[in-house]
C-alpha cells in the first residue's frame, strides 16, 4: 500500500491588524520571522513559507541584519516566498485594479530584494474569492492558488485540489486547506491524522499547514519534534517538510485529471460586506481618485511636459495595506479605523495633489482669449468615451443674469443650487456637461443674453417628470409610489421602491453562521416630502424620514432627456444590533440578477442570501406589463452588500454590530460597547431603467461615471495658449471595452494602458491614442483584461504585456 504523503507547510499566519493595531502587528512580524530563522538554525530539514511584501519591507527597514538572513534562507531554498501580493486582502471588495497593484508592487519587491517572484497565490484567511482572480493571478505570474475559506460546509468543491478557471479561460491549480491554516504550540498529531484522512485515491497527497498563527508565532519546537516522531513511526504516512511550490509540482507530475471549477468561491462571513461604511467608502474613493490622477498625470506629461509624479506607488501601497481582509471587512477593533482613515487620507491627498497639478497644467495651456464678459470653466472627463454628466461647482461672484455657454457658443441649461458655504458671496452652479472621451471641454459663464429653452422637466410637491420617465413619491411613506417609463409604458417597480427597511441583526461583526438577514422590524417613514431644486438642468425631491432615533434624507434628482434618477443619501444612524436596507421590487418575470465583481460580473440566484457586489447590480427579465425585455441597473459609490429575493433587490446600507465581536462570546449587560456606523454618513446611488439588456444600456460605463466623476476647474484667460478649448486624448470604439488605467510604467517612462471587456463577448476593437499618435488594434476574449506597454519613442512597437508590466513572467 502506498503511503499517504503529507506536505507539512510551516507558516505563521499574521494579521497585521485585527484585535490589535498595526504597530503590534509590526512587532509580531519581526518576532515570527526571528523565530522561523531560529528554527532553521536548530533543524536543518525545517522549511518555512511566508507571504506579504509589506512584512518583508518592515523587516528590511527596521532590522537589516535579520533581512539579510532571510535573503540567504530564500537563496538556500528553505524559506519560500508565496503570495506575490503586498499582503493578503479581502478578495471581494477591492476594485479589480487593486488586485493588479497587489501583484505589481509585491512581485516587483520580491524580484528586487530576493531575485525571485512568487508562483503561488496565497490568501489563506480571506473570507471569499471573486471569480476573476484566476485571470489576475495568471497574468501576474502566479500559476497556483491556496485558500481555506469558504470551507466545505459553506461551498462544495469536487476535490481539495482543482483547476480554478475564470470566464476568459485562465486557470490556476488551486488547493483548499483542510481544517485550519495553523496549529497551536504543542504536538501536531491530531491535526496530521485528520488531514491524512482527507486523502482519497487517485489523489495521493495533500498539504497540512502548521504553526502558531493569527497573532504570529510560527512553528514551535514541539511542532517540529512531533513531526520528526511521526516520520519515524510511519503508520502509512510520508510526512515531508515541504512548501506549496513542491506540492503543486508533485501534483502536476501525477497522471491525474483534476476537476475544473468555474465559479466564485463564496460564502463566508457575509456580514463583513456591509460592516463599517466608512472603510468601504474611503476605499472606493481612494481607488478611483488614484486611477483618475494617474490618467491625467500621464496626459499632462505628454501634452505639457508636466513631470509625472513619483509618489503614486507609495499612495497605492497605503490603499493596499488597508485592503487587508480584517481591515476592509470592518472586523477590526475601533482604533484600527483611525489608522486606516489616516492612511487613506494620505493616499487621497497624494492623488488630489497630483490630479490638480495635471489638470491645472492643461488648463493653463488652453487658448482662451481675454474677454471680461466671459468667465471660463474647464471640465475634465476621466473616461475614454464621450460622457454626458451632471456637474456642480462652487463659484464666487456672478453676473446679474448668469447663463452658461460651451466653447462653441451653445447655450447650456444651468441653474443655481444651494452653496456648500453658508456665508454670503458664494454660489453653486449645476449643469449637464457633454465631454470628449478622456478629454475636456471649456464652458463660459456669461451675462444672460441667451435665453434657455423651455425645460422638459415637470414637477410638483411629490412628482418629478421629464419626456422619458415619471417618478412619484408617496408623501405619507416617502417611498417611490410609481416609477414609470413613459416611452415603454412600463411601471418599473411592482410595489414601493427605495423602501428603507430596518431589520434586527444580532449577529457578530462578521455575520458568522449567517447567510441571510430576514427579520424586518420596521421602516423609515416620511416626515416631509418637498421640492428643493426645480430648474432647467435638474429637479430634486427631498424625502426626510425617521426611524427610532435615526434620520434619513434622500434627494431624488432627474435631468432633461435622461432616463435615470440620481439619489443623494444622508443618514444619521443611532441604532444597535440593526440593519438598514433599501429595497427595489423590479416589475419583471424570469429575473436575472447580475452583480459587478472586480474587473468582471457574475450572475447569482435570487434566494435571499447576503452577497458581495461592487458599484452596480442589474435586475433584468420580461416586463410583467408589456411582455418585452426590461431591466433596472442600480449603481452606488460606496456600498458592497446586497440580497435578492424573487424579483426584489436590496442594497444593504448600514449594519450596527459591536466592533470586533466574534461568536461565541456574547455581549454582557454589565459592559459598555461601541457599535459600528453610529453617526452621520453620505453616499449616492442611481436608478437606470433600460430596455433590452444591461450590456446594451452600458451599465458598467454609467457606474464608472458615478464613481470617477468629472473634474470641474475654474480657469482664466491665456491668449498665448496652444491647446484648443475642447479635446479628446484617448478613445476606444467598443462600448464593452473600458480603459481603466493609463499610467507611466514602473521601470521607465513607457506608458501602461489597461482595458477590460465587460459583457462576456469576444470583441475586436481599436484603441485610439491621438495624444501619442498611436492606435492599438486588438481582440478581447470574453471578460479578458489586457495590458499594453506603449513606448514614448514612436519607432518602437506597442506590445501586449502582463500585469507585472514585464514581457514574460520571469
Amino acid at each position: 500500500m502506498t503511503d499517504k504523503t503529507l506536505h507539512m507547510i510551516g507558516n505563521a499566519h499574521i494579521d497585521p491588524v485585527w484585535l490589535w493595531n498595526w504597530q503590534e502587528g509590526f512587532h509580531e512580524v519581526k518576532a515570527s520571522f526571528r523565530s522561523a530563522l531560529d528554527r532553521m538554525n536548530e533543524y536543518e530539514d525545517f522549511k518555512f513559507v511566508s507571504s506579504s511584501a509589506v512584512f518583508y519591507e518592515w523587516v528590511e527597514k527596521s532590522d537589516p541584519t535579520m533581512f539579510a538572513e532571510i535573503q540567504e534562507r530564500v537563496k538556500e531554498g528553505r524559506w519560500e516566498i508565496v503570495g506575490g501580493w503586498w499582503l493578503q486582502p479581502d478578495c471581494n471588495i477591492p476594485a479589480g485594479e487593486s488586485y493588479v497593484r497587489q501583484a505589481l508592487y509585491g512581485q516587483h519587491y520580491f524580484k528586487e530584494k530576493f531575485g525571485v517572484t512568487a508562483k503561488v497565490g496565497y490568501n489563506v484567511d480571506s473570507f471569499g474569492h471573486n471569480g476573476m482572480l484566476p485571470q489576475i493571478l495568471k497574468k501576474s505570474g502566479l500559476d497556483y492558488y491556496v485558500f481555506m475559506r469558504p470551507q466545505p460546509h459553506e461551498k462544495g468543491i469536487p476535490s481539495r485540489t482543482f483547476w480554478w478557471q475564470s470566464d476568459d479561460g485562465s486557470k490556476v491549480l488551486t488547493f483548499r486547506i483542510p481544517y485550519e491554516y495553523l496549529t497551536w504550540g504543542k504536538e501536531v498529531d491530531k491535526h496530521v491524522w485528520r488531514c491524512a484522512n482527507e486523502i482519497k485515491a487517485p489523489y495521493e497527497e495533500t498539504m497540512c499547514f502548521y504553526g502558531v498563527g493569527n497573532h504570529g508565532g510560527g512553528p514551535t519546537k514541539e511542532n517540529i519534534e512531533s513531526i520528526h516522531r511521526l516520520q519515524k513511526e510511519g503508520n502509512g504516512l510520508d510526512l515531508q517538510f515541504s512548501t506549496p511550490n513542491k506540492f503543486f509540482a508533485s501534483a502536476l507530475s501525477k497522471d491525474v485529471d483534476y476537476p475544473v471549477v468555474q465559479q466564485e468561491l463564496q460564502m463566508h462571513a457575509v456580514g463583513c460586506y456591509a460592516a463599517h461604511s466608512g472603510i468601504k467608502y474611503w476605499n472606493r474613493l481612494a481607488e478611483n481618485r488614484l486611477m483618475a490622477a494617474e490618467k491625467w498625470s500621464t496626459i499632462a506629461s505628454l501634452v505639457t511636459g508636466q513631470p509625472y509624479p513619483e509618489d503614486f506607488a507609495h499612495a497605492w501601497k497605503g490603499v493596499l495595506f488597508n485592503q487587508f481582509h480584517d481591515i476592509l471587512a470592518g472586523t477590526s477593533l475601533e482604533s484600527a479605523y483611525d489608522d486606516a482613515r489616516d492612511l487613506y487620507g494620505e493616499a487621497m491627498s497624494i492623488a488630489d495633489r497630483n490630479l490638480n497639478y495635471a489638470v491645472q497644467a492643461i488648463a493653463w495651456n488652453l487658448k482662451i482669449p481675454y474677454d471680461t464678459s466671459k468667465r471660463p470653466l474647464v471640465v475634465f472627463n476621466p473616461h475614454a468615451w464621450e460622457s454626458q454628466t451632471s456637474v456642480e461647482i462652487e463659484i464666487g461672484s456672478l453676473p446679474k443674469n448668469p447663463a452658461l455657454i460651451d466653447d462653441e457658443g451653445n447655450n447650456i441649461p444651468m441653474q443655481l443650487v444651494q452653496s456648500h458655504a453658508t456665508a454670503n458671496g458664494r454660489h453653486r452652479m449645476s449643469f449637464l456637461a457633454t465631454l470628449p472621451a478622456l478629454g475636456y471641454r471649456t464652458y463660459h459663464v456669461v451675462e444672460g443674453k441667451v435665453k434657455a429653452g423651455k425645460s422638459s422637466i415637470i414637477t410638483s410637491d411629490n412628482v418629478l417628470e421629464n419626456d422619458l420617465i415619471k417618478l412619484v413619491i408617496d408623501p405619507e411613506t416617502g417611498f417611490i409610489e410609481s416609477f414609470y417609463d413613459k416611452v415603454e409604458k412600463q411601471e418599473i417597480f411592482k410595489g414601493a421602491g427605495a423602501r428603507p427597511v430596518v431589520l434586527e441583526d444580532t449577529t457578530d461583526t462578521w455575520g458568522h453562521d449567517t447567510t441571510q438577514y430576514t427579520d424586518v422590524i420596521g421602516e423609515f417613514n416620511a416626515e416631509r416630502v418637498y421640492l428643493v431644486h426645480n430648474g432647467s438642468a435638474k429637479a430634486t425631491l427631498r424625502v426626510r424620514s425617521t426611524y427610532g432615533n435615526s434620520r434619513l434624507i434622500q434627494d431624488f434628482s432627474i435631468y432633461p432627456n435622461q432616463k435615470r434618477v440620481d439619489v443623494q443619501v444622508m443618514i444619521d444612524w443611532h441604532e444597535e444590533f440593526k440593519m438598514l436596507k433599501l429595497r427595489f421590487p423590479v416589475n419583471v418575470n424570469f429575473p436575472k440578477f447580475t452583480y459587478e465583481i472586480p474587473y468582471g460580473h457574475t450572475e447569482r440566484p435570487s434566494n435571499g442570501d447576503e452577497v458581495p457586489g461592487q458599484s452596480w447590480v442589474d435586475v433584468s427579465g420580461v416586463s410583467r406589463d408589456t411582455g418585452n425585455f426590461y431591466g433596472l441597473g442600480i449603481l452606488n459609490d460606496g456600498k458592497y452588500s446586497y440580497d435578492a429575493k424573487i424579483r426584489e433587490i436590496s442594497l444593504t446600507v448600514v449594519r450596527s454590530p459591536i466592533y470586533a465581536h466574534h461568536i461565541p462570546k456574547q455581549p454582557s449587560p454589565d459592559e459598555e460597547y461601541i457599535f459600528i456606523d453610529k453617526g452621520f454618513q453620505r453616499f449616492q446611488y442611481a436608478l437606470i431603467p433600460h430596455t433590452e439588456s444591461w450590456e446594451t444600456a452600458e451599465i458598467p460605463r454609467r457606474a464608472a461615471e458615478l464613481n470617477q466623476p468629472a473634474i470641474a476647474l475654474h480657469c482664466t484667460y491665456h491668449d498665448e495658449g496652444t491647446l484648443p478649448q475642447h479635446q479628446a486624448f484617448v478613445s476606444v470604439d467598443a462600448p464593452n471595452v473600458i480603459i481603466s488605467v493609463l499610467k507611466q510604467a514602473e521601470d521607465n517612462d513607457d506608458l501602461i494602458l489597461r482595458a477590460y471587456e465587460t459583457d462576456k463577448r469576444q470583441t475586436s476593437t481599436s484603441i485610439h491614442l491621438p495624444v501619442c499618435e498611436r492606435t492599438i488594434e486588438t481582440t478581447f476574449t470574453p471578460c479578458e483584461i489586457k495590458t499594453f506597454r506603449i513606448p514614448r519613442d514612436k519607432k518602437q512597437a506597442v506590445i501586449e504585456t502582463n500585469m507585472l508590466e514585464w514581457e514574460s513572467d520571469s
